[in-house]
């Protein structure tokens, strides 16, 4: 039996590996295109920026730091550069390439100086990258393309990635249990959120500031509503258009990144990448705090969480619809290309789906939340390899409307009212980290289901030596 289902993911697989999965160390023994000559300074150092900027989108994009170490090295080993340093941190990329006892090092080096979330160039630096390691495509050519790849705009206009931010806060509406009236006001608030942060970031404003303000507005609509709407049998919720407003400002966050250079040996980024995390979710926690005092000053009182509202079999369905649109929002808002899309859409209803069953076992939220995690991770390797999309994309989409937006809801509120919420907190802490190591392990499974296929040139050049 277990035979059986190996071989069936095997199949699953398919004879395409992800880029990643090529150049994990180990695997392969690479060898290069051509010789090149360690006197040549101007070749050498060709090559070692070309790796450089390669890894500085790839770290841009959020990917986790010794996977960017892993394919800058492997852009050097191509062209024939197989001896050297390179150390990646929270936004530096420095490589050194070593030219043997008597002649001086190379050392190039790349800044990122912000993060995007555009998983299309994500995809297309993973192209690049296959190229290389299948065609004879000179630096110069590779080149070319990065600055193409650098220079390019979105591929959607704002007004659609800003669109899908409230499709993604609709989504989780839905994911919630919330009526209609909490999916549109969700909706209508995340767009009002963007579109303010976008404004923000174009003035310069820092990232904490502009979580903050999300936070701030995420709160009004639903504090605005609530004394009309109150008893009008509605089913008008304000905790559920907060935590959907909560979870699509975490959603920017890389926390899967953060977690993963914690897990696989770069505990310098990770504790960076950690600390941005918190410092953020504390912008968004200032936000929510502020505007609940703010709106009390008119006497508009939230009403109090002391209990999570009943969950039962009959929720699953609604569950697993809502993290299907919020997945494939969010994998929209994010720029990516249309064949990550379908994925997103199904990675989404797979985790919200095997999430909603374990809530009704008594395995307990964390436990179900990273067993989704593990296989959202895996399917998002596995069918990456079919869809020739980064795993990273397909994963981060997944894991989004499981995000704890109400449980960092009720644990803010629990701390402001003075009824506990620590608790609450800490849940949240233990269910983000569940995610991203769940994310992080189910890749790894993927990784190793396959042995990936040498490059041909890579094959005749082990055959003639």
């Amino acid at each position: 039996m277990l035979d059986y289902l190996r071989r069936g993911l095997h199949r699953l697989a398919g004879p395409r590996p992800a880029t990643i999965d090529t150049i994990e160390p180990g695997r392969i023994v690479i060898a290069p295109r051509r010789p090149i000559d360690l006197r040549d300074e101007a070749a050498i150092t060709e090559v070692i920026d070309l790796a450089a900027r390669i890894g500085a989108v790839l770290l841009d994009a959020g990917t986790g730091a010794i996977d960017t170490r892993h394919q800058v090295e492997f852009v050097a080993a191509i062209y024939g550069l197989d001896d050297v340093d390179v150390d990646v941190t929270f936004n530096t990329i420095l490589i050194c390439a070593r030219r043997g006892p008597t002649l001086p090092p190379i050392t190039a080096s790349r800044s990122v100086y912000y993060r995007s979330l555009d998983f299309t160039r994500l995809a297309q630096v993973d192209r690049l990258v296959r190229k290389i390691r299948r065609l004879s495509i000179t630096p110069a050519t590779a080149h070319a393309i990065v600055d193409d790849i650098s220079a390019a705009p979105h591929p959607y206009p704002h007004w659609v990635s800003t669109f899908a931010w409230g499709l993604m806060a609709l989504g989780v509406g839905i994911y919630l249990g919330g009526t209609w009236v909490v999916w549109l006001t969700a909706f209508a608030t995340t767009i009002v959120i963007v579109a303010v942060n976008r404004r923000l970031n174009r003035i310069g404003t820092p990232p904490f500031f502009q979580q903050l303000t999300g936070g701030f507005l995420a709160v009004l609509p639903a504090a605005l509503l609530y004394p009309a709407l109150q008893g009008s049998g509605l089913g008008f919720r304000p905790a559920q258009i907060i935590a959907a407003g909560i979870i699509v400002l975490l959603s920017g966050l890389t926390l899967v990144g953060a977690v993963q250079d914690a897990i696989t040996g770069a505990p310098i980024t990770g504790t960076a990448r950690v600390t941005e995390v918190l410092v953020m979710t504390g912008g968004i926690l200032v936000g929510v705090a502020l505007s609940v005092r703010f709106v009390g000053v008119f006497d508009v009182n939230l009403p109090s969480l002391t209990t999570v509202a009943p969950f039962g079999a009959a929720d699953v369905p609604a569950r697993i619809i809502g993290g299907a649109i919020a997945a494939v929002a969010f994998a929209l808002a994010s720029y990516a290309e249309r064949r990550a899309l379908s994925a997103a859409f199904f990675a989404g209803a797979i985790g919200a789906g095997v999430t909603g069953a374990l809530y009704l076992t008594s395995l307990g939220p964390v436990f179900s939340y990273a067993i989704a995690a593990i296989i959202v991770g895996l399917l998002g390797g596995l069918a990456a390899r079919r869809a020739l999309t980064p795993p990273l994309v397909i994963a981060v989409a997944g894991i989004t409307p499981l995000l704890p937006g109400s449980a960092i809801y009720r644990g803010m509120y629990g701390l402001m009212t003075g009824t506990g919420g620590g608790r609450e907190m800490a849940t949240a802490v233990l269910i983000g980290c569940a995610l991203a190591a769940g994310v992080t392990l189910g890749e790894f499974i993927a990784r190793t289901l396959r042995q990936p296929h040498l490059p041909r040139g890579i094959t005749r050049y082990r055959r003639r030596t």
